[in-house]
């Protein structure tokens, strides 16, 4: 059956209550929830520097960077972890099926985190293989910890990579904002990416990527080894290459509820958008139901308390309506 999920991030300070909602809206597959709200140190990329190994990050007065010793915010984003993942393990005791975890990917990371004398890990190649490395080193503890937590579970590993397209394209801006950085090339983007792929898959979870940004590389992030690509409906174009990735193997993710409060359309308006898009490739809805998943379009950081309840219900009331 079609299931519904959340990105990721959820507004407010309360990780428990957070969790609550997750757990009564979207619970045949819910997800350890960030809230970027309590601080930088809890938003994507210091919850994923919090994991990286022999990297140490700490945040300057610009931004995050590597290189120059374990900060106190790293310490925090990683203190805030464990106890969010203590939270979890109690409030979700014994549940079994898809859990989904999140983390940011090598490439957003090398275009947001900066090297130790300035300007950002993607200017240098061997630095992005290093972000990679590291963070892959990193994923094989964190994902042993989350299946030692929740060991009926069937883990599942989002890899955020919103800045994807850009670092594909040469469209991230150097520190002077004068000029941009070079395009990533494919074959090294997908080495990279296969690292991270790896440690997942060998620590025994679902690989998963997300972006919520337009032109969506599907080839290279199915060919890196990704199961499923989680992106925004409203962004994408329906080309062959969505069919032909489906046909191999890899689900599809649908973003198709507001991220932020919105006059809603109502679940079975989002449910036709979903069909409507696999109808322009002949593929039975219903035959493949168990291979979609309905989501917000991107994170509800931003969104109210009762429009992220929302927004996690409506999703879960469109996969619903996929059944037939």
């Amino acid at each position: 059956m079609a299931l519904a999920t959340g990105i990721g991030s959820m507004p407010g300070t309360d990780f428990t209550e957070s969790l609550r909602v997750v757990l009564d809206t979207v619970g045949d597959l819910p997800f350890v929830p960030e809230l970027p709200g309590r601080g930088i140190h809890a938003g994507m990329i210091g919850r994923t520097l919090s994991l990286l190994s022999g990297l140490e990050a700490d945040l300057q007065p610009d931004g995050w960077r590597v290189g120059v010793g374990e900060g106190g915010d790293v310490r925090r984003a990683r203190s805030l972890l464990a106890q969010d993942l203590d939270v979890a393990e109690e409030l979700a005791q014994g549940h079994t099926g898809p859990l989904k975890i999140q983390v940011t990917g090598p490439l957003t990371l090398a275009a947001t985190v900066e090297r130790p004398r300035g300007d950002k890990m993607l200017a240098d190649h061997g630095a992005r293989r290093e972000i990679g490395e590291s963070l892959a080193e990193g994923l094989r503890g964190h994902v042993a910890d989350v299946r030692r937590r929740f060991a009926d579970a069937d883990l599942v590993v989002q890899v955020d990579e919103p800045a994807i397209a850009a670092v594909l394209t040469g469209g991230i801006p150097t520190a002077s904002g004068f000029s941009r950085h070079r395009s990533v090339h494919p074959p090294e983007a997908d080495a990279i990416l296969r690292t991270v792929v790896d440690a997942i898959v060998a620590g025994g979870a679902r690989p998963v990527v997300h972006s919520c940004a337009p032109d969506v590389p599907v080839e290279l992030l199915a060919g890196a080894g990704f199961t499923a690509i989680a992106f925004d409906l409203s962004l994408v174009r329906p080309d062959d290459v969505w069919a032909e990735s489906f046909e191999k193997g890899v689900d599809l993710w649908f973003g198709v509820v507001p991220s932020t409060d919105a006059a809603a359309s109502s679940d079975q308006d989002l449910a036709a958008r979903v069909r409507t898009f696999l109808d322009r490739f002949g593929f039975d809805v219903e035959q493949h139901s168990d291979r979609l998943v309905v989501s917000p379009t991107c994170g509800l950081a931003g969104a109210s308390p009762q429009w992220a309840a929302r927004a996690l219900t409506l999703a879960a009331a469109a996969a619903e309506r996929l059944e037939g």
